[in-house]
């Protein structure tokens, strides 16, 4: 093969759960930021996308898109190509040996859909593949220390919230010592899978914050500064964005709000979807808030962008969510802070990490929507506080949280693996 034909082959397989989704933008970001670099990239991703908007990220993104059968009788001639060509495969041996020991300890259809998915993936792969580099612990990585195996390739990981907080300790501690490198998007996140590293390899796990392309924000735009609530015809703006699911603690936020004076002028605009849409909806209904909450849907981040620039208060109510899952930092309050907005949350999970409470914004207890309320009404009264805080705000994201720090510390990772931009 001639070198110019070489240089175009892709040289790192991404491989994500849903690709794409609006909820996971910052894996969009990120992938654009390595393309930036320099990498020649292609996707596998284990599920096809159920959103029906894209963001203008994923619009820009060169990658070629590759989707594994989500369920392996969708596509059983694409699982038996792939057991036939693992069978000739050096590390087959040990990809059977792992992957029926893993069906001993975890002997659920999900497994053995991840396991049908590595043959898959490890045939399907380009062979000009150097490294596999996979989003998120749990399944995703899965797939990709499997296939790894079975090809001889070494794979890094990037762990989040979920797939830290919601995977047995043997299975994180087995995927660290198996991977070249993994990154992880918070402090508390760091110090887990810090605990479950080999002891000679202390510097496999990596603190990357996401952090935000700011040239993709507009300015923070001039609000009003009088706005305090008493105005019905001019309410306080509030706005909230995330999945519907516990761990978002959307229910806790609409008990807050109905514990607000029923004088006080406000509207709430939520933008998301999830699990829990409809009973959310009729929990605002039973609260008697109907009239004060619109509920958007998903939307591409331009919409998302517009709404906050339109608020005066960003407020979400993080909590420990089913099964202990919780968040990580929720890139949408670096977000609502680039739009200098008063944000409001918990003290859980990585948003401490962003929010210094009373400095740039404020924070109460989790799952205490009284507290919330409390906090709530502050701002809501107090529009100088509101101002002061979102600059505050805007400013620890601009000086803190840029990504190219984090683009550059994953550059830096995959080229120790001998894959170059």
């Amino acid at each position: 093969m001639r070198l110019s034909e070489d240089r175009g082959k892709p040289r790192i397989a991404v491989i994500v759960k849903g690709y794409p989704r609006l909820s996971e933008t910052f894996i969009a970001q990120e992938i654009l930021g390595l393309e930036q670099a320099g990498f020649t990239l292609e996707i596998w991703s284990l599920r096809h996308p159920t959103d029906s908007a894209k963001h203008p990220l994923n619009h820009q993104i060169q990658a070629a898109v590759n989707y594994l059968p989500e369920y392996l009788y969708q596509a059983p001639l694409r699982v038996a190509k792939g057991l036939f060509a693992a069978m000739r495969r050096p590390g087959f041996g040990r990809f059977c040996a792992l992957a029926w020991r893993d069906l001993r300890r975890d002997p659920t259809p999900n497994r053995m859909r991840r396991i049908g998915q590595a043959l898959v993936l490890a045939r399907e792969l380009n062979p000009q593949i150097a490294q596999l580099y996979v989003h998120f612990l749990h399944t995703p990585a899965s797939v990709a220390r499997y296939a790894a195996i079975l090809r001889g390739n070494r794979f890094g990981f990037s762990a989040h919230a979920k797939d830290i907080w919601t995977t047995q300790d043997w299975e994180k501690r087995e995927k660290i010592a198996d991977a070249a490198w993994g990154v992880t998007c918070t402090r508390q996140g760091y110090d887990e899978l810090r605990r479950l590293t080999p002891p000679d390899a202390p510097d496999r796990i990596r603190l990357v914050y996401h952090g935000l392309d700011l040239s993709r924000f507009p300015e923070p735009p001039v609000r009003a500064t009088s706005t305090d609530g008493n105005q019905p015809k001019s309410p306080v703006r509030i706005v909230t964005v995330g999945r519907m699911v516990a761990k978002k603690g959307f229910s806790d936020l609409l008990q807050a709000l109905a514990m607000l004076p029923e004088h006080l002028a406000w509207q709430m605009v939520h933008i998301g979807s999830g699990e829990l849409k409809q009973s959310l909806q009729q929990e605002a209904e039973a609260l008697g808030l109907s009239d004060r909450v619109e509920w958007r849907g998903a939307m591409a981040q331009s919409g998302v962008i517009a709404a906050l620039r339109d608020a005066d208060i960003f407020a979400l109510a993080c909590r420990e969510g089913d099964g202990g899952d919780r968040d990580g930092l929720p890139n949408v309050l670096m977000e609502a802070a680039t739009q200098e907005l008063a944000l409001l949350s918990t003290a859980y999970a990585g948003v401490p990490e962003l929010i210094n409470d009373g400095e740039n914004g404020l924070l109460v207890s989790p799952a205490d929507p009284a507290a919330f309320a409390l906090a709530l009404e502050r701002l809501i009264r107090n529009p100088a506080l509101r101002r002061s805080l979102g600059q505050n705000a805007h400013a620890r994201v601009r000086n803190d949280f840029e990504f190219q720090s984090g683009i550059t510390t994953i550059s830096a990772l995959l080229q120790m693996q001998g894959v170059r931009p």
